[in-house]
This record gives structure tokens, C-alpha cells and sequence, in this order.
């Protein structure tokens, strides 16, 4: 009798067991292994992770990210394993069709779709959007700020160059064909459009229905140009409270600033580590911000995006000092008045693209190749810049003597980025 249910009782586990028969030697070796020392089991943790490899795309590791992990501990155990690699490079690969991205700098951080046009007219015409009107219920500060930079970037006398991406809009009339087309590209129908786009506080006194029927009764386009601003946008920025903004940065207009995926922060925090880090500014006009939230901040020295000059050497250019980036961003060339508008709005943007001024905190790689000459510092590695804040200065009122590099203005930054 006893017999009889010692054998019932091993049907029942063999049953419920999802590990392949071969493989329970090793699950049962790998049980016993875990109830041993701790020096014993973190060396077996240690073993758990040796697969895992969270590089961008681009590089050899990431291109692996898809590969199919073998069974050899059950089904629930490669789901695991599969999933804990994909994850992080999912932004890497198109919504649609799920192949590698093309950027110039590797992956931003929010997902997007690729620029083949099947993919396109899946993403718009299947309703796979977000819809524009929820964007600016829940972010219109954000949106605000997206749409300041398109409108400087489709205006600028080298727009043929810094307005990248171009839209990619279908029409709504025939859903077959792209309106707003990357390949045969119509600069001033875009001015055109955007100058019908109503500002952001007219928006936002409409109900989400009332914003896309005004919209569409200016022109068809203006709506689905909206909802591409929004979407392309690779970047997560929000707006900061006015408890968490960093005082002396004297602006209203404070934003967190994070592009990179999580593979490439992965990356980041690796050197990290090695090299340890700092905090310096990065200066450029409003219309380069366009691409740059986009495509994420790149080495244009010696390329047709270099606006100054590269007499330090090809990098991203940097400083500790907020005044040497002010520069960049034009601030001391505008000749603009230093003095605070009277009952200025603290919520949207309200001066001109010759009265914007836009620069970025950053954190930097503290390795042996970062060249320092004075107030300015010249990175080689792109993948070693990752941007942390966001500020607009709608008048010439920036503080020059910020150095991050002293004790008080390091502790400000720290503490924001808690």
C-alpha cells in the first residue's frame, strides 16, 4: 500500500514538472548549489547574469538582444531570461516592424517608429498614435516647448540642415500618401502649417474634442503635424515644479532632460564607476534643439551641423562655466534687454526665436580622453554625455558665474536629482 502511493506521489511530480527530463539532474544540482554558503550563492548569482549584456544595438552584444536563449532550465526560465535582455533595448527597434533603428547617435529613450513608409502609414493610420489632445491635457508645457523648438528649426536659414527629422505626415484626405514627405521636402508648407497651429493657451482653454476640430478647421494638417511633434520626440522631459526647480538657475522654464536608453545608461554608469563623473553645460541655439531631443547630442565637428569652430578638437563641447555655454546658446549676441518682462507668464513660452535661449546640464565622463582647456571641455565619446536638465531663458538674464564645479552649485545639482 505504501508502495502504491510513493509511487502516485512521484507521477505527480514528474507531471508538474515544466523542466525538460534531461535538465532535472542540473535543476536539483542547482538547488543544492543555492543552499550552500553565501560566498557559494552569490557566486552562483553571479552565474545567473553572465548572459546578460546591456549594450546599444550598434554594438556587438546588443545585435544578440533577439537571440533566443536556450531551454536548459524550462519555458518560465527562458521567458525570463528573454525578456530580461530585449527590455532594454526595445526602444532600439521600430514599434512596427521590430528591425534596428538608424540614428546617427544610437537609441534615444521613448520608443518610435522607423522611417519606412509602411511602418509610418501603420503607426498614423491604424490609430497606434497617441492622441495629440491627451498630450496636452496631461504635458502642455512639454508640448509647448516641442513646438517652439519645430517652429525655430523650420524657419532658420539652414533648415535644409537642422531641421532633422522633417515630418513624415499622411494625409487624412487619402490615407495612401504622405502629405509632409522626408523625400521631397517643402519647407515653407511646414512654416505654413505651424504659423495655423493656435498657441498653447488657446489649447488648453478647449475641451480635447473642441482642440482638434478648431485645429482642422484652420487645416487639415495641422492636427496630425501636432501629434508627429509630439511623437517623435525621443526624449523624456518634464517640466519642474517650482520646489524642485535649481534656484540659481534664475528661470521658471526648468526641465528634466533624459534621452538615453537603458543600455546606454547601463553603459554610462559602467564608466562611471571606472572613471567616476562630473556635471558641465552645453550651450547651442533654440533651433538646433529640434534635432537634438530627437537624435540626442552628437559629435558635429567636421560634419555640415558644425555652427562654430572646432579649435579645441572634434567632441561634444562642454563647460562647467554656465557663461561660456550662454555664449553658445547666443545670449550675449541678441543684445537683448537683461530686464524681467512685467506679469510674465511662468507656465508657457512667450518670446521669440531671437529671444530664446536654451541650454542643457549635463553629466560627463570624467575619463582620460575628456580634454579640458580652461572653461572649455571637449568630449570625444558622445555615448559619455548624458544630458540631466533643461533651461530656457526667454531674455538675456542668465547667470554667468555658475561653475559646477564648486561645492554649493554640485550639492544643488545632486540634490534636484534625487
Amino acid at each position: 500500500m505504501k508502495e502504491d502511493k510513493k509511487v502516485k506521489e512521484l507521477k505527480t511530480t514528474e507531471r508538474q514538472s515544466s523542466v525538460p527530463y534531461e535538465n532535472r539532474k542540473k535543476k536539483n544540482i542547482f538547488r543544492q548549489i543555492s543552499h550552500g554558503s553565501a560566498a557559494t550563492r552569490k557566486s552562483n548569482e553571479l552565474s545567473l547574469t553572465a548572459d546578460l549584456h546591456l549594450k546599444p544595438s550598434s554594438t556587438w552584444f546588443g545585435k544578440n538582444s533577439k537571440r533566443i536563449p536556450e531551454p536548459e532550465f524550462g519555458f518560465l526560465v527562458q521567458i525570463f531570461q528573454y525578456s530580461r535582455q530585449r527590455l532594454p533595448t526595445l526602444n532600439e527597434f521600430c514599434v512596427v516592424c521590430d528591425e534596428p533603428h538608424v540614428f546617427q547617435n544610437g537609441a534615444m529613450l521613448k520608443p518610435a517608429v522607423c522611417s519606412r513608409e509602411l511602418c509610418i502609414f501603420a503607426f498614423q493610420t491604424l490609430g497606434v498614435m497617441s492622441d495629440a489632445a491627451e498630450d496636452i491635457a496631461t504635458g502642455a508645457e512639454v508640448v509647448d516647448l516641442l513646438l517652439t523648438m519645430t517652429k525655430a528649426a523650420s524657419k532658420h536659414g539652414r533648415r535644409n540642415i537642422i531641421f532633422d527629422p522633417y515630418p513624415t505626415v499622411v494625409d487624412p484626405s487619402d490615407p495612401n500618401e504622405l502629405a509632409l514627405n522626408p523625400k521631397s521636402k517643402d519647407y515653407d508648407a511646414v512654416d505654413k502649417i505651424l504659423k495655423q497651429i493656435m498657441s498653447m493657451e488657446q489649447m488648453t482653454a478647449l475641451s480635447s474634442s473642441d482642440i482638434k476640430k478648431t485645429l482642422d478647421s484652420k487645416n487639415k494638417l495641422c492636427y496630425p503635424l501636432l501629434q508627429w511633434i509630439i511623437t517623435s520626440n525621443r526624449s523624456h522631459i518634464v517640466k519642474l515644479t517650482p520646489e524642485k526647480r535649481i534656484p540659481f538657475m534664475k528661470t521658471p522654464f526648468q526641465y528634466l532632460l533624459h534621452s538615453s536608453p537603458p543600455a546606454k545608461e547601463a553603459a554610462f554608469r559602467e564608466a562611471k564607476e571606472k572613471y567616476g563623473s562630473t556635471f558641465a553645460f552645453h550651450g547651442s541655439a533654440v533651433e538646433n534643439w529640434h534635432s537634438i531631443i530627437r537624435q540626442g547630442l552628437i559629435v558635429a565637428s567636421g560634419t555640415n551641423k558644425q555652427v562654430n569652430g572646432a579649435a579645441y578638437g572634434k567632441g561634444i563641447y562642454l563647460s562647467p562655466n554656465a557663461g561660456t555655454s550662454f555664449g553658445y546658446s547666443r545670449m550675449y549676441a541678441s543684445g537683448g534687454s537683461k530686464k524681467k518682462s512685467e506679469n510674465r507668464s511662468e507656465r508657457f513660452l512667450r518670446g521669440d526665436n531671437n529671444t530664446l535661449f536654451c541650454i542643457a546640464l549635463c553629466e560627463v565622463i570624467t575619463w582620460p580622453q575628456l580634454k579640458k582647456s580652461g572653461q572649455i571641455w571637449v568630449c570625444p565619446e558622445s555615448d559619455y554625455v548624458c544630458t540631466r536638465f533643461f533651461f530656457v531663458y526667454e531674455e538675456a538674464t542668465g547667470h554667468e558665474n555658475i561653475d559646477t564645479q564648486q561645492k554649493q552649485y554640485e550639492e544643488a545639482i545632486l540634490k534636484a536629482l534625487k
